[in-house]
Order: C-alpha cells, then structure tokens, then sequence
C-alpha cells in the first residue's frame, strides 16, 4: 500500500502583499534619472552640431534634431588631415601604454603590498611623492632623453614615459593588500609556487576588478593625450589624433560643425570601450572603495 502523502495548496493561503513604493524611492529614482540625462546631453548635442553647418550654433532657438551634414563635415575633416591614420597611431600608442602600464604597476603593487625588503618604506614614499610633481614639469627633460634615444618624432617616445604610473602602484597596492589573503600565498608557498606563479595564479585574479577600471582610465588618458604628443612629435605622419585635430581650428574662424564631427570622431572610441568594460569598470570602482 502506498504511503505517498501529496501536498496540498492551502486554502486560506493570504497572498503576499507588495510593499508600498515610498515617495523617498521615487525621488531617488527620478533625482538619477535627471543626473542620466544631464550627463548625457552634452554628448547629444555634440552629435546634433556636428549634422548640422556652422551657423547652427548660433540658431535660436536652436536645432534638436539631426541634420543631414554629418557626411559633408566628416568629408571636410578628411580633406584637410588624415584623420583615420592619426586615429591608427593613437590606437597603437594607447593599446601599447595601457598593456605594458597594467603589467609594470601589477607587479609593482603586488611587491609592495605582500613582500617585506629593506627600504620598501622609503621607496613607497619616493614613488607617492611624484604625485607632488606636475607633468610638465618632466617635459623638458623627457625631451632631452628622448632626443638623446633618437626617439623624436616615434611613437616609442610616447610610450615608455607614459608606463610607470604612480597612480596605478597606489591604487593595485591598496587593492591587493585589502583583497589578497597573506595565508593563501603562505598556500601558494608550500605547493612550490615561485614569485611569478603567485603573481599569476593567485594575484592577478583576485586584483582583475582593480585592474579593469585601471586599464579604464589609462586608456582613456593615453588616448586624451595633447601637450607630450604635440612637444615630440615632429613627423607628420606619425602625429596622434589630438595633435591632428587641433590643426583644424584656425585663427581665421572656425567651422563649428566641422569641429564638433571630429570631436565625435574622437569620442565613439572611447564610448566603445566603455561599453565593453562598464562592468569591471563600475565593479572595480566600487569594490575597491569598499575594501
């Protein structure tokens, strides 16, 4: 005989109320949805000028739809620079400075924040003072070295200035002393896992949020970079997207339409990539103020 026993629905069962939304949580959401669409309307409006011909600027009221001139101004910005090329060294530059920058930092961080050696102390200090420093304080003998290289006018000299980032061993160290537990490398040490097996294995891992939003923001500034590139670059063929850009203003007046595709040329870049990361990047923000 079967003794299988089926549960039954109850019959008096009180369906489960939903929780009143508060006015506080309306508020909340309306106050971010007005800072969203604050932020991003001078993006909007870059792409609205740029469709449009110089004189819409000074339209009142003013154009808030799309034009029909975004191939005409990117036509103009075409015959005046190669912009697709200055677009290629840039790529190239910031790639390269972001890799090798999040690769000399990680090492960096972690040495600081897990091992002990004499006068790390001291050294930590010396590295958290070149904060004090301005960079164009450095450009002048930057420039010397590079010129000492014979490294003027290549893309090379704007990438190994650009790879030890104070910013970026401040950051990763205090990400990783917080974040790496001392007893897993005590772990790692007994399995016979050397410095760069734990630096591997075990760091690069655990620091991957930190590491995001630093490839983030390193990128970024790479990509943004105007006053080094235009001291040391002295071939036209090789001048970054910023240098090039800046020979479309001239002193005659400036064609604002034009102006304004090139900037959102410069920009689409950079939204891309911000799509593609924005998950590590908001993460690795966040998890490292909490920790």
């Amino acid at each position: 005989m079967s003794s299988t026993t089926q549960a039954k629905p109850l019959a008096n069962a009180v369906p489960r109320r939903r929780k009143p939304i508060r006015l506080s949580t309306v508020l909340k959401y309306v106050a971010l949805t007005i800072g969203a669409l604050i932020s991003l309307f001078p993006f909007y409006w870059m792409f609205i000028l740029a469709t449009h011909p110089s004189s819409a600027i000074f339209k009142f009221p003013p154009d808030v739809l799309p034009g029909d001139r975004l191939g005409q101004n990117i036509g103009t910005i075409t015959s005046k620079i190669n912009i697709w090329a200055a677009m290629g060294n840039t790529l190239v530059v910031a790639v390269s400075v972001t890799v090798l920058a999040l690769i000399i930092a990680s090492l960096t961080a972690f040495t600081f924040a897990k091992f002990d050696f004499p006068g790390k102390r001291g050294l930590f200090l010396i590295v958290m003072a070149t904060f004090l420093l301005p960079s164009q304080l450095a450009s002048i003998p930057q420039f010397l070295f590079m010129s000492k290289l014979g490294w003027t006018g290549d893309l090379k000299a704007l990438v190994f200035p650009s790879l030890a980032s104070a910013f970026g061993v401040f950051w990763l160290r205090q990400y990783a002393t917080n974040s790496i537990p001392t007893e897993l490398l005590e772990a790692a040490r007994m399995d016979g896992c050397g410095f760069f097996r734990q630096y591997l294995h075990v760091c690069l891992p655990i620091i991957k949020p930190a590491l995001a939003f630093l490839g983030m923001f390193t990128f970024i500034g790479a990509w943004n970079d105007f006053m080094w590139p235009l001291i040391v670059l002295t071939d036209p063929s090789k001048l970054t997207l910023q240098v090039a850009l800046s020979q479309l203003k001239t002193a005659h007046g400036s064609d604002y339409g034009m102006l304004m595709a090139s900037a959102l040329i410069a920009v689409v870049p950079l939204i891309i990539v911000f799509i593609i990361g924005a998950k590590q990047f908001i993460a690795g923000i966040a998890e490292g103020a909490l920790k």
